[in-house]
């Protein structure tokens, strides 16, 4: 039997998990560019939702994560915490809100990637509703968007901020087959159920975040205590210690848009020398 591979163009995609605060920033910066390299990585996608100390997204935080080599920018319920971020919305085509906003929302929830001698990638952004800021339903956003964007390429992402894990597999189900990957984001726990499902879309639940893991969630940890010790409210300042970047890997049939092998990533970053 042929190998397949050798009949196809093998699209390879970095995806990574949240990106918080300037230790996110900084993993990204440090990491990205030898990762892209030593992987031959053809397109990374990044959920910058907290890349602004920790919450929210400015255009400086965003610039310094395309300066890394990262190619588009998704987002989450943390979206509106910093104002600037409508100056993204307005100008930024590789900066994404989650795709169901009513009508009329400033930005887009898809945009379509393409590198040189590359196919085109397409990139969605939605955001789930359980446990979460009451957006349009997304499983039927997402189905009419899909259909939309496979009359221009077979190779679609999609990125599902979410809380709840039902709700994350329910929506990859949905699309099972009709795009190449769905990944988890908003909860920074790396989950270890990565699978290609039969239709032959990959899939993780979440990708974790990118950031100080000696933390919770991120966050310094004194502060988090005392908030459940005490119910008062606390500064959740970033954690600084034990930076990762986590995500994943998806290699892409260009022809079919099928995956061919997922492989989650944590990668640490080195401490600085002394």
């Amino acid at each position: 039997m042929p190998n397949h591979l050798a009949y196809c163009q093998v699209v390879r995609i970095l995806f990574i998990g949240d990106v918080v605060g300037e230790p996110g920033r900084r993993a990204i910066t440090q990491l990205v560019p030898k990762l892209r390299h030593h992987r031959r990585a053809d397109m990374v996608i990044a959920n910058g939702e907290n890349s602004a100390g920790g919450s929210g997204i400015t255009v400086k935080t965003a610039a310094e994560l395309y300066a890394a080599g990262v190619d588009i920018i998704t987002t989450g319920d943390h979206l509106w915490d910093q104002k600037e971020v409508t100056a993204l919305l307005q100008n930024e085509p590789r900066f994404l809100r989650p795709l169901n906003y009513p009508p009329g929302t400033l930005g887009h929830g898809s945009s379509i990637f393409q590198a040189a001698n590359q196919p085109p990638v397409a990139v969605v952004n939605v955001q789930g509703r359980v446990f979460m800021p009451d957006l349009e339903n997304p499983f039927l956003c997402l189905q009419a968007e899909v259909r939309r964007l496979r009359e221009i390429t077979p190779i679609i992402v999609v990125d599902v901020h979410a809380e709840a894990t039902s709700e994350k597999i329910s929506l990859a189900r949905l699309v099972d087959g009709q795009v190449s990957a769905v990944v988890g984001t908003h909860t920074h726990v790396q989950t270890a159920d990565e699978q290609i499902f039969p239709g032959g879309t990959a899939y993780l639940t979440d990708a974790g975040f990118t950031g100080p893991h000696e933390s919770v969630l991120g966050r310094r940890i004194t502060p988090v205590l005392n908030r459940f010790l005490t119910c008062t409210p606390q500064r959740f300042e970033v954690a600084s210690d034990r930076i990762f970047l986590q995500g994943v890997q998806i290699d892409v049939d260009s022809n079919t848009g099928r995956a061919l092998a997922v492989e989650r990533l944590s990668e640490p970053l080195p401490p600085d020398p002394e």
